[in-house]
């Protein structure tokens, strides 16, 4: 049975997203400025793009960029090395997307390699998301992804970087990483999350956070203001 949400809990689930290669400092500031209306948690832009996020500061909204996006090809001490100047530049989260051709092979001490290697770079208090693709990926390649990314020190895991044509997330695959993580990491459904019925059925699957692009304001909307949930 899906579980209802409230307003006020969907939008500090939302990491609102700006990732586009071709987005401005002008539409980062205004994206910045948007999410500060909507309320939502997060926002999530570029690396190069970080200079344009000072208006977040100051308003309880926390900024998340990312490393080896979105191919996942680089070579480890590169994300290492770009995940570091992330969070010197303004970052207080850094998601990233692991070799995909690893995940995809289930090849458990690669994985856990590159994770480590990003973790050391940031530790905490920084929050780090490992990113793979579900849509990919069969049952046993999600869960075998999941508890690499447990062992190696990440905060969550990632369903979808949104890009390539890959399938978003599904409740299915988000269901399959709360199952093996349980509650020792977050969960981020991401891709493809464009009305709120799908919001809520992804967050029902067990979904702590949501990777959300233009679509945040109309999600949003669609709760109302009945705080539907509480």
């Amino acid at each position: 049975m899906e579980e209802t949400v409230s307003r006020d809990r969907l939008a500090a689930m939302i990491d609102y997203t700006l990732d586009t290669p071709w987005a401005t400092a002008a539409d980062v500031r205004e994206h910045v400025s948007k999410a500060l209306e909507l309320g939502v948690g997060q926002v999530c832009v570029t690396p190069s793009m970080l200079h344009a996020t000072g208006a977040a500061e100051g308003h309880g909204l926390r900024v998340v960029s990312v490393c080896g996006f979105p191919s996942g090809k680089h070579h480890q001490l590169i994300k290492a090395a770009e995940a570091r100047l992330a969070v010197e530049s303004g970052a207080d989260e850094v998601d990233l997307v692991i070799d995909p051709a690893a995940v995809r092979a289930g090849d458990t001490n690669r994985m856990i390699g590159e994770i480590v290697a990003v973790r050391e770079a940031v530790p905490a208090p920084v929050t780090l998301k490992v990113i793979i693709e579900t849509g990919l990926l069969d049952d046993a390649a999600i869960r075998t992804a999941a508890r690499a990314a447990r062992t190696a020190g990440a905060n969550y895991l990632r369903t979808s970087t949104g890009w390539f044509g890959c399938p978003g997330a599904s409740p299915e695959a988000v269901r399959a990483i709360a199952e093996e993580v349980g509650r020792e990491l977050g969960v981020e459904a991401a891709g493809g999350i464009e009305t709120f019925d799908r919001a809520r059925r992804l967050i029902a699957a067990g979904a702590t956070r949501l990777s959300v692009g233009g679509a945040a304001a109309e999600i949003l909307g669609a709760v109302g203001d009945d705080r539907a949930g509480q």
